[in-house]
């Protein structure tokens, strides 16, 4: 039988960033490496965000042999197209986006359209074949698993609402603009987490529609604290901001805002939630054990790997692999062939990048090989 889960309140936390998410499945390799085969998950707690919500459920499925999930993954990372995401004939894409433009002309009641240039239903059907959601109460049940926990956004409230699944004793949360509400995930849960704004339709999770979970969430890492963490290990898929000096400025067009706003709600907000955790441990290393139960504040361990990778100009080396019909879409946004773009990164799902973006995963998480190991207990 599969050893159980023995590491204290591990959690990872997974950000999205669309096609980049790659990337977090070959740091996953890497780290299923440090066990043996049929070692469960060395997280007790799953959290995950957009993209990054698919590969934390994926990995609480497989929560009993950890290894096999990260196979599972990888094997769907590296055989990704785009029709494996959203319907790219050109039929399908245009008869969309002319819905859309109709949908104005209608009354409010007449339909739950959401706007949206790309149908994701085939995620949807992808997701729903690979991915066996009962799996995760029974790994709960069994102790291989504390917690998952899948963060989406409100268009009702504006609200950053985390789903999640874990023992009874578990109380839902309520914070400012954030809180947690007990359910049976599914994949509706994970496609409203990954609708990335204009580009994927917002979803009905019961009465309310949601959206992709980076947005509004003022602290990524709430989820995890919320259910029991004291370590939280991260990866996050920022693209690296360097001045370009080379060239005179040029006022942006559409596609260079829209990615600069997509790479804003991706990154932003978890970086600074980092600090403030480590300012936080930082003041209460100054505290007695006793001050800090008063504060109802605990130290939190915590580890980050990070993408150092450019994005854009590494999507842009595959751009001929797009179908015609997301060239077209790409273009008519203002992304042009000759030039490298946000946009192009977050909806590359063809499996030149996503392989590409596997490898260096893999790479630069055996390059903190021993941290991860102090870091896991492993």
């Amino acid at each position: 039988m599969p050893k159980k889960n023995k590491q204290a309140r591990v959690a990872l936390v997974l950000t999205g960033g669309g096609a980049r998410a790659a990337y977090q499945v070959g740091v996953l390799k890497a780290i299923a490496e440090l066990y043996p085969r049929n070692h469960a998950t060395p997280f007790a707690v799953l959290c995950g965000t957009s993209a990054g919500a698919i590969n934390a459920t994926a990995l609480a499925v497989y929560a009993s042999c950890f290894r096999l999930g990260v196979k599972k993954l990888e094997y769907i990372w590296r055989n990704f197209h785009c029709h494996h995401v959203f319907r790219t004939d050109m039929r399908s894409v245009v008869g969309r986006l002319s819905a859309v433009m109709f949908k104005s002309l209608r009354a409010d009641y007449a339909g739950d359209l959401s706007f949206s240039l790309l149908d994701n239903q085939p995620l949807g059907d992808l997701l729903n074949r690979y991915l066996n959601y009962q799996r995760i109460d029974a790994n709960i049940a069994k102790g291989y698993l504390q917690a998952l926990a899948i963060t989406a956004s409100s268009y009702a409230d504006g609200r950053s609402l985390s789903f999640y699944q874990a023992p009874a004793r578990q109380q839902d949360w309520q914070r400012h603009r954030r809180y947690g509400s007990r359910t049976q995930i599914h994949t509706s849960h994970l496609l409203a987490s990954a609708a990335i704004p204009m580009i994927f339709p917002a979803i009905r999770v019961g009465q309310h529609f949601f959206g992709d979970g980076s947005i509004h969430q003022l602290s990524p890492l709430s989820p995890a604290i919320h259910l029991g963490a004291d370590k939280i290990l991260t990866i996050h898929l920022s693209q690296p901001g360097e001045l370009d000096t080379h060239h005179l400025p040029q006022a942006p067009n559409g596609a260079k805002i829209a990615g600069h706003l997509l790479d804003s709600i991706f990154s932003d907000t978890i970086d600074s939630d980092l600090e403030r955790l480590q300012r936080i441990n930082r003041n209460l290393s100054l505290l007695n054990p006793k001050q800090q139960t008063s504060l109802q504040l605990r130290p939190i361990d915590n580890m980050s790997i990070r993408a150092n990778i450019d994005f854009e100009a590494l999507s842009h080396e595959y751009y001929c692999e797009l179908p015609r019909s997301g060239r077209l879409l790409l273009k008519a946004l203002g992304v042009k062939q000759d030039k490298p773009s946000a946009l192009t990164s977050f909806i590359m799902f063809e499996n030149g990048y996503t392989n590409r973006l596997i490898e260096l995963g893999y790479r630069d998480a055996r390059k903190q090989q021993a941290e991860l190991q102090a870091f896991l207990g492993s």
